[in-house]
């Protein structure tokens, strides 16, 4: 039995590394580098700084993003980093040349303290940019109660 299970085992190893040759018989090519996203389209605020906000006080900033090549981009996808944060955009927004679009990040502001958060913006084209917010949210100070007063003993 040991052994069968040996065999096995080494026939699963032996197709495994087969599976990973190629068998095109075609010319290597070489992939593309990635476009500089910096070169195509420029961002208002990579990193935008909320500074100290009420905890549980919803908050949100505009991004600008504008098309600074010569060929139309389109806007994919804009995927938060959590549920706490929400994007508000115009979806497979095609963007001319030279032309803004706005994407609104919101933040709920139910993180305690300091906060860092993160979103993908997606475009054609392969090309992506992570835009990144953070502040921290301050909790009201508790009221202070009154100080308890003692009665005295009655005579």
């Amino acid at each position: 039995m040991k052994k069968l299970s040996l065999v096995l085992a080494f026939a699963l190893g032996v197709a495994a590394v087969n599976a990973q040759t190629a068998t095109t018989g075609g010319p290597v090519t070489q992939a593309q580098p990635a476009a500089d996203i910096n070169k195509l389209i420029s961002f208002t605020e990579s990193d935008h700084d909320f500074g100290k906000i009420p905890y549980g006080k919803p908050a949100e900033y505009e991004l600008e993003v504008k098309n600074i090549s010569n060929e139309p981009i389109k806007i994919e996808n804009v995927q938060p980093g959590c549920g706490c944060t929400t994007p508000k955009y115009e979806k497979d927004k095609v963007l001319a040349p030279g032309e803004t679009a706005k994407i609104t990040l919101g933040f709920s502001g139910y993180a305690d303290g300091k906060f860092e958060k993160y979103v993908n913006v997606f475009f054609s084209g392969g090309l992506n940019k992570q835009i990144k917010f953070h502040g921290e949210t301050v909790k009201p100070a508790d009221p202070v109660a009154p100080a308890a007063t003692s009665k005295g003993s009655q005579k």
